[in-house]
């Protein structure tokens, strides 16, 4: 079998290499504005082969968008610059039980074919002698989904965040979403979705595994709970 033909099978099958990020060592020497005059040089040269005319309005400007959303947004979590500073506040109430954040909005895009991967994401924690800020929970997912992603890895990341800037084992994360590389693309299921987790610490026990996965089961949107 050709390497090739290897290196794709592998995408098909959303097989992931490691659980950092792939990213070459002089990731960074390029600012970002040269990151993205090349991107989009690259780009008009896909537009192009596909046929495109790009010299209608429509798409004229197309490649400079395409290279800023990259750079800017979409993957702007592959640069540690942008990682979020971690706001811990001592636990002076001694709040001790565990602490959840459901259903934070996932977008991310499928690192074997560059589509997007749209779901929930839950997280909890049990504080010790801090807690962290809620909206910093939902950063540290953004970031880490703002890059090309596996699933399983982007979990484990999550997790791994979490348990460092609080200085704890009791963390978990669920993440529940859809792959548009499987839906709108290959086998074409449109219905299916995947689920992976991780739990730390005191979440292995199958009690606080339970109550978390309890918390969670319910939509807090839904009519039912308004």
């Amino acid at each position: 079998m050709s390497e090739n033909r290897k290196n794709i099978e592998i995408g098909e099958d959303h097989i992931g290499s490691s659980l950092e990020t792939p990213i070459r060592k002089d990731a960074f020497e390029l600012s970002d504005d040269e990151k993205i005059s090349q991107i989009s040089k690259h780009f008009k040269g896909i537009m192009d082969v596909l046929g495109l005319d790009l010299t209608d309005d429509s798409l004229a400007g197309t490649p400079d968008r395409v290279a800023k959303m990259f750079v800017e947004e979409i993957f702007s979590g592959l640069n540690p610059a942008n990682e979020p500073t971690t706001s811990l506040f001592e636990n002076t109430y001694g709040y001790n039980e565990m602490l959840v954040e459901k259903d934070i909005e996932l977008y991310s895009y499928c690192e074997h074919h560059f589509v997007p991967i749209i779901g929930k994401v839950h997280v909890a924690y049990i504080p010790n002698e801090n807690v962290v800020g809620l909206s910093k929970i939902n950063r540290y997912v953004q970031h880490f989904a703002k890059r090309p992603q596996v699933q399983e890895r982007l979990t484990k990341q999550i997790v791994a965040k979490m348990q460092e800037a609080l200085g704890t084992d009791n963390v978990c994360c669920v993440i529940e979403a859809k792959h548009l590389c499987v839906n709108m693309r290959g086998v074409k299921d449109s219905k299916c979705s995947t689920i992976t987790a991780e739990y730390g610490g005191k979440f292995k026990e199958f009690e606080v595994k339970q109550e978390f996965l309890n918390h969670i089961k319910g939509n807090s949107n839904s009519e039912e709970n308004e």
